[in-house]
């Protein structure tokens, strides 16, 4: 049968259409299908470094999982889906071993008493499939232990918070599996080249116990910008450590910049300072 141009022209028309709403419906039933084991990720702030793991989170439903599910002695990607991977702002130390900053995939080798976590220079393999040894930036023997109640949907989360360090564990049925992660926040806060960053820094240090850092950084915040604030630390820094000749000089020249300085410092710090250098004066 002859067709006309106009009757070709609307043939084409609905056939592009049609293409249009299969291809439309096609892409909306994919990205509205909930996953089996649906995306997670955690994050937490480690003194001044940033650590992000971002996971799949697998479920029970019922199924041996231990030497089952997940073979013991074989390479798991630690999830499901796409690799999980966990990323430092900074460089950390994981189970003791040094770890620039940088994004890693996590995988393990589950075994019953022990086992293997590895943190592999590619973070972008789908899984374990194509995981590769030579790629691996740090391999540690962890220690798995019983949990108190079952967790049916993998977890990851961070315990033992301190300003220096976090436990994160692997929870999974009536398993976890816990690693340890260092960071060198002393190390960090020194970085801060300007005097107040010094001076933060070696407050943070007189009430962290790392007092001979606290001596070098105010030496430096001091270097940059002799001012009431930072010469009244060294002062009773010096005068902690029983240091009473050096805490005086310290004293009164903290005392001597607080005449000039603008804004003045407050006038109970002044008072305070005032105080403590007469009784500094008073034991020599």
């Amino acid at each position: 049968m002859k067709r006309t141009h106009l009757q070709v022209a609307a043939l084409i028309a609905l056939a592009i259409a049609t293409t249009a709403v299969t291809a439309a419906n096609a892409q909306t039933s994919q990205l509205f299908a909930p996953r089996p084991s649906p995306g997670a990720s955690v994050s937490q702030t480690i003194g001044l470094t940033d650590v992000t793991i971002r996971y799949s989170r697998p479920g029970v439903k019922g199924r041996k999982i231990w030497g089952a599910l997940v073979p013991y002695g074989e390479v798991w990607r630690t999830g499901a889906n796409e690799n999980t991977t966990i990323t430092f702002s900074t460089a950390v130390k994981v189970e003791g071993k040094e770890i620039p900053a940088g994004t890693y995939g996590v995988q393990t080798i589950p075994n019953q008493k022990e086992w293997t976590l590895i943190l592999s220079k590619d973070a972008d393999e789908w899984g374990a499939f194509s995981y590769k040894p030579e790629d691996d930036a740090m391999r540690a023997t962890v220690t798995p232990v019983e949990g108190m109640h079952a967790k049916e949907r993998m977890e990851f989360y961070f315990d033992d918070l301190t300003d220096t360090s976090a436990t994160v564990k692997l929870v999974w049925e009536k398993l976890v599996v816990p690693f340890k992660i260092e960071v060198d926040t002393p190390a960090q806060v020194a970085g801060k080249q300007r005097w107040q960053g010094l001076y933060q820094g070696a407050n943070w240090c007189i009430d962290n116990g790392c007092s001979d850092k606290a001596e070098k950084w105010l030496d430096a915040s001091i270097a940059l910008d002799p001012n009431f604030n930072n010469l009244r630390a060294e002062a009773n820094l010096y005068a902690k450590s029983g240091r009473t000749k050096d805490a005086i000089a310290a004293g009164e020249r903290a005392l001597a910049a607080a005449k000039t300085a603008t804004p003045p410092p407050a006038a109970d710090q002044v008072a305070a300072l005032e105080k403590s250098v007469a009784e500094w004066k008073a034991k020599k």
